[in-house]
């Protein structure tokens, strides 16, 4: 398992009962999380009193409750600044396990000794962008959500990127990828975190056990001739780690040698000094 050890401004408190306890910098959240089975005591008094908890609705969905929590506040990890607020459906803005995968890419980065240029699909807020950014590459950054991509720019104001070479883009990452191709841009590293579901801006639907293949396969002739790193992240519940390098040793390995790995991320349990399942990452590497 890949596991953020490195957070100042995030910790994994506990986790029973299908909730987590976490800090935010200063503020306790409560969030549902569907991996935290076990029904564990919550001896860690901090249960009782967060500063806000994600309620789920027994008719579906769910709100927040809030105490103490302001619209929005930031978080750092190592030189990155990143905003958070609490948003629809227990999210935050940001994957705190992500940052495993934003140091695998930085040090990628920093050790190729030449100029990178990576592409970020399903982008969401940006963290992989402007730690990309950070360690030196130029960044491509790619969500269908305007939203998103503002708050992506946000992030790389508050971490002194915003001033580096990133071109923000808001559009169906599918329909993007194939105009770069028709363009004959080419990318050193390429990131993806696809949904599990969605639908596109004409209504066709998405479902990553469908469409990961075939969208891989598409993307992959988006790489240029020496190439870094491709790196595909899924939340998608059941989808082994083994799949993503399956595709990838497929899809890349095979045309540019390297080699692939593949893990769950996961992020280390303060309490119990365990770890929380927090989705699969599989990553492939040159040389």
């Amino acid at each position: 398992m890949w596991r953020s050890e490195d957070w100042k401004d995030y910790e994994l408190l506990d986790c029973s009962g299908g909730e987590k306890l976490e800090r935010w910098g200063k503020y306790l959240l409560v969030r549902p999380d569907p991996q935290a089975i076990w029904l564990t005591p919550r001896t860690d008094k901090r249960w009782q009193h967060p500063d806000a908890r994600y309620a789920r609705s027994s008719s579906g969905g769910g709100a927040w409750e809030f105490k103490h929590v302001p619209q929005r506040w930031t978080v750092g990890y190592r030189d990155l600044t990143f905003n958070v607020k609490p948003m629809n459906f227990k999210h935050t803005g940001l994957f705190p396990e992500q940052a495993a995968n934003w140091d695998f890419c930085m040090d990628a980065i920093r050790s190729a000794g030449r100029p990178i240029s990576v592409l970020n699909l399903f982008a969401y807020t940006g963290g992989a962008t402007v730690a990309c950014a950070a360690a030196g590459a130029s960044v491509c950054h790619v969500d269908a959500a305007k939203g998103m991509v503002q708050w992506a720019k946000e992030n790389a104001q508050s971490s002194g990127v915003s001033d580096k070479p990133i071109r923000w883009i808001v559009d169906d990452c599918g329909k993007f990828a194939q105009r770069e191709i028709r363009r004959g841009r080419r990318y050193d590293g390429i990131i993806m975190d696809p949904p599990s579901y969605g639908r596109g801006p004409s209504g066709e639907i998405w479902k990553l056990e469908e469409n990961l293949w075939p969208f891989v396969e598409l993307v992959a002739q988006l790489l240029s001739d020496q190439p870094l790193f491709f790196l595909i992240n899924s939340y998608t519940t059941g989808l082994a780690p083994s799949v993503l390098t399956y595709i990838l040793e497929t899809l890349v390995t095979k045309k540019y040698g390297g080699h692939t790995e593949s893990q769950e991320l996961g992020l280390p349990v303060t309490g119990s000094g365990l770890s929380l399942p927090c989705g699969a990452t599989g990553r492939w590497m040159a040389g």
